[in-house]
This record gives C-alpha cells, structure tokens and sequence, in this order.
C-alpha cells in the first residue's frame, strides 16, 4: 500500500474516533435558570402558538375593517351563443346593431355571436346593518384579548421553565444525597468487617450492613434515571429536541421569604391575570354580537357602479356603464333573526359564567400556593436544623458502636437518619421555591421574576 493512501487512511480512522467526542462537546452545555427561561420564551411551542395567535387577530382586524370601504373587482370573459335573445342583446352591447337584424327570421334563428366581456365593478356597503362596525369594535377586543392570552402563556412557560429546573435541581441533589449515604455506609462496612474479623460482632452485622448497601445501590440507580427523567422534563418546557447533556449551575438554595397577607395576594391575582381580562374582552366581544344581532333587524343601503366592455374581435367595441343605490330591510325571515340574537344573548350568559368560573379558580390557586409556600418556609427552618443533629448524632451512634456500646441497628439508623435529614432540607428548599412560583403565577406577576 502507498504511503500516501496509508495516511489518508489513518486521517479517516482518527476523524471518526474523534467525531462522537466532538458531537458530546456539541451536546454537552452548563446551563442557568435565567438561561433556561430565556431558551423557552424563544422555542417554547405553547408560546409560538399564542404569538401566531396574536398576528391572527391582527390580520383579523384589517380583514373585517375592510368591510367598510368600497369593493373594487375587474372581470373578464368570453361567450359565444345562437340564443335568440341573447344574440340580439350581445349585439346591442358591442353597439353593432344594423337594420338587417330587425328583420325576424334573423331575429328568431340568428348565427351564432361571440362576445369578449370586461367590467369594472365597485360596490360600496353605505350601511350594512352594523355588521361591519360592530365587527371592527369585536376583532380589536378580540385583538387586545389574545396578547392578554400570550402574556398568561408567557408566565405559564416562565414558571413551568422554573418548576422544571428546580425539579431536576432535586433529583441531581438526591442522586449526590445517596452517593454520599452509600460511601459512608461503605465506610463504615469496613469498620464492621474489622470487628468481624475480630470477633466483635457476629456475622449478622456484617450482612445487614452489606444489605443495606445493596439497597443504597438500588436507591442510587433509581435516583440516576430520576435526574435523566426531570432534565428531558426541562428540556421539553425549553421547546429543545434530542439527548442534551445539561449541567445545571444555578443552585438550589434558600430563597426570600415571601411578603403580603393572603388577601392581599388574592385581590393582587384578580386585578392582575391577564387570562381574566382576556376572558373580560370576550366577554365585550359578546356584548357586541348582541348588539350586531339585534342591528340585523334594520335595512341596509348599497352603493353599486358598473362599467362594461363588450367586443366581438378586440378590435371595435361597445361600452356602458350603469350606477346605482340598493335598499334592503328584511321583513320576514322565518325567525333567523330572532333566534340569533337568542343565541347572542345566551353566549353572553355563558362568557360571564366562565369568567365567575375563573374568578374562583384564581383564588383558589392563589389560597393554595400561598398556604404551601407558608409551610415550606417553615420547613426548611426545621429541616435545615435537622440536618446538623443527623450528622452530630451519626458520629456520636459510629463511636458508642466502635465501642461495642451500640448495635448495627442503630448505625443503620442513625446512617438513613442523616440521609433521610439532607433530602428534607433540600426537598423543602425545592417546594417552597416551587410554592412561591406558582404564587407569583397564579398572582399573574410571573413576568417580574
């Protein structure tokens, strides 16, 4: 083999062993929360929905105010006909009359005629019973609603982006919790093999400490696929695709305690939610096709323009035009009228309905996240306290057993206690944050964090 195909070769071969490290460079980033947060609002499907959402209702408004303004069409065509009356009045249009087709047997059996057709029309709606005011007033509501309803999904990815770092937060902190429970418990397998080997201890130990090893070991597989689980959760609210390998930076760590008396927070929510002052413009929005229904019952006056030209080779032509107003009052429509204002009137029930529906659900999410906030923070004091009397009591329980004061019972305990301490603290520092997201989400001053 030449040498110049060996080195090609060996280029190949050193290209594709390197090309998966660079692909996990690729996947692999450090990420905060202020980045997490920033990464949704930009690929969060749910939020891409609503802004198209909103430029809907935009086109929406130009589209119904257009109503108003004169319609303008330019129409053509070609027809070619031996109907009596139509070939006699083709002609009359092309301005090609001549005696001769006076004469009635022309008249009753006449050749065929083609006719090229161009027209300008304009129809100008003067009044349109309402309809196209009432619907401009509707789709600017409409309009105004639908950035409410893009505000609302913008604090819901906010705190689902939140709720979903902090939650991968935990289960990365329980995995290190049980990492570190299983290495003290190794630790002290070996002191426990020490005072076997001495004849300390009866053989029981020994295996009730290898037990729980093993179930420290299961406890630390389960805890590995928990934090893949919570970051694919995080990356789904992100709006990202594939197998990222995150590293979370931001801390999970004691937060401010939050502030205000639950009134407060209550009347907060129902001034501020933008979905209820989304759920009130609808309910305008229905107040308005009330009154547009009940406008039906009044006439409506057009204005019409025409102007025609008819040729029978493109070459010599006939031209015309005709102008024109149009009244029209609807007298009698076998109840359509009536029923649809029913109908108007019914929607209008159900939108107040819904939004007194909504009113109670916001304060019940607001009384229930402000209770759960106020109990986590009162855990984490508790917890936080617990943790340093684990620890304390762990290494007072490994001497007296040392000692042959205690048994392998107690060691074990007291080692579960130590763990079961670290993953309260830190599962209270994860509720209370979670507890104050949803306050501020269900406060609807998620935009504020």
């Amino acid at each position: 083999m030449k040498p110049v195909k060996i080195l090609v070769i060996r280029m190949l071969a050193f290209i594709a062993l390197c090309l998966p490290l660079v692909q996990n460079q690729v996947l692999a980033s450090d990420l905060t929360l202020s980045g997490a947060i920033d990464t949704a609002l930009a690929k969060n499907p749910m939020l891409q929905a609503a802004g198209f959402r909103v430029e809907s209702a935009t086109e929406k408004a130009v589209h119904v105010g257009s109503g108003a303004l004169p319609q303008v069409h330019l129409n053509g065509g070609y027809s070619r006909t031996n109907n009596p009356m139509w070939a006699f009045g083709t002609k009359l249009n092309q301005e090609s009359i001549t005696s001769q087709d006076f004469d009635p047997a022309r008249l009753n059996d006449p050749d065929d005629i083609g006719n090229y057709n161009s027209s300008l029309s304009v129809v100008w709606p003067v009044y349109d019973q309402g309809r196209t005011w009432y619907g401009v007033q509707q789709a600017r509501l409409n309009q105004d609603s639908a950035q409410f309803y893009a505000q609302r999904a913008r604090q819901e990815v906010i705190a689902g982006t939140i709720i979903a770092y902090i939650g991968a937060l935990l289960a990365r902190e329980n995995e290190i919790v049980i990492r570190m429970a299983t290495d003290t418990a190794r630790s002290h397998l070996k002191l426990i093999q020490s005072r076997y080997d001495g004849g300390f201890v009866a053989k029981s130990d020994l295996l009730r400490a290898q037990v729980h090893i093993a179930d420290l070991e299961q406890q630390l597989a389960e805890a590995r696929s928990g934090a893949d689980i919570a970051k694919c959760r995080l990356t789904i609210v992100m709006g990202l695709t594939g197998d990222l390998d995150l590293t979370l930076t931001s801390p999970l760590e004691q937060e401010e305690p939050i502030t205000d008396d639950l009134d407060s927070w209550i009347n907060k929510a129902l001034a501020a939610r933008p979905d209820i002052k989304s759920l009130l413009l609808q309910k305008d929005i229905a107040k308005k096709e009330v009154d547009k229904s009940k406008a039906a019952r009044l006439p409506s006056v057009n204005l019409t323009g025409n102007y025609e030209i008819n040729s029978r080779e493109l070459d010599d032509h006939g031209n015309s035009y005709t102008v024109g107003a149009a009244l029209s009052l609807p007298l009698y429509t076998g109840g359509r009228l009536s029923a649809a204002v029913r109908e108007a009137e019914s929607n209008l029930k159900q939108a107040d309905a819904m939004l007194r529906s909504l009113n109670q659900q916001v304060c019940g999410e607001t009384k229930q996240a402000f209770f759960n906030a106020k109990s986590s923070w009162e855990r984490i004091q508790v917890a936080k306290a617990a943790v340093g009397q684990a620890g304390e009591s762990l290494r007072i329980v490994k001497n007296r057993y040392n000692s042959g004061l205690f048994t392998i019972t107690d060691l074990l305990d007291a080692e579960v206690a130590v763990q079961q301490s670290m993953m309260n603290h830190l599962k209270s520092l994860h509720d209370y944050k979670a507890a104050a997201t949803r306050l501020s989400l269900a406060a609807g001053s998620m935009d504020k964090i």
